[in-house]
């Protein structure tokens, strides 16, 4: 397997880079971050509220990366649609938004099959949520499904969604990442499993495994963590671009 593990040494030093990830949905969080620190923030989102003097907080960062995780499935032209689509709907101020308590409640589509209804009862969530505590950080994985998400509980989940979340979240590299939950050890990350995480890494003998469940996810990770020790979901960036080769 080393020639395996040297591809994806190689793929993810490749593709680590921002230029690889301008259509992907982390700008949406990226934006708000940036904002927060007193950088610019990405341009064509937002209008001018980083020329406004507005202060996003770590709750507006937090939010946006719920809103953007749930929205990424589908064609990455969709999903910065659709994202965008819901921080018009939020006035770009997704703190503010969540705790005014006022949704867009209906049963039309904001992206694919999820509907502003199922939008409006995850801000309902966190508006909840965000009235007694300061910070998803602390919540685990199967937490922030049920808590903020509304869905069961669920010990075979991937919760890809979540974890690829997790992953702006934490990892701190001042690439594509946050790095804003500071008390959570990237080493402690699980890799978004998708289906084309899941297909790379049939393709790439790093599992056997059919089933896109927690303990395939679980398997990839062990094995990216011995090319990446402390940092395992840096391999994401190498499975990204491997199934992109796929496609090709």
């Amino acid at each position: 397997m080393e020639a395996t593990k040297q591809v994806i040494r190689s793929l993810a030093e490749q593709y680590n880079k921002e230029e690889y990830f301008g259509g992907d949905p982390v700008i949406f969080p990226k934006h708000f971050a940036r904002i927060m620190l007193g950088e610019t923030g990405i341009g064509g989102l937002g209008g001018n509220k980083e020329l406004s003097g507005r202060k996003y907080t770590l709750q507006d960062v937090e939010i946006a990366a719920v809103i953007a995780a749930h929205l990424a499935w589908g064609r990455r032209d969709m999903i910065v649609r659709d994202c965008k689509r819901a921080f018009d709907e939020m006035g770009w101020e997704p703190y503010r938004y969540v705790m005014a308590g006022s949704y867009r409640n209906e049963d039309s589509s904001l992206h694919r099959t999820i509907k502003w209804s199922e939008f409006a009862a995850i801000c309902g969530r966190l508006k909840e949520f965000y009235s007694t505590s300061s910070s998803l950080e602390p919540l685990t994985p199967d937490e922030i499904r049920v808590r903020v998400y509304g869905q069961k509980s669920d010990p075979k989940a991937a919760n890809k969604k979540i974890h690829m979340m997790r992953r702006w979240m934490v990892r701190n590299d001042g690439i594509v990442d946050l790095g804003l939950w500071k008390n959570t050890s990237p080493a402690t990350l699980v890799i978004p499993l998708d289906v084309h995480v899941h297909r790379s890494s049939r393709n790439l003998g790093i599992t056997s495994r059919n089933s896109a469940d927690i303990t395939t996810a679980m398997e990839i990770t062990r094995f990216l963590s011995e090319i990446f020790p402390g940092d395992p979901c840096m391999g994401d960036f190498a499975l990204f671009a491997y199934a992109a080769s796929l496609k090709g």
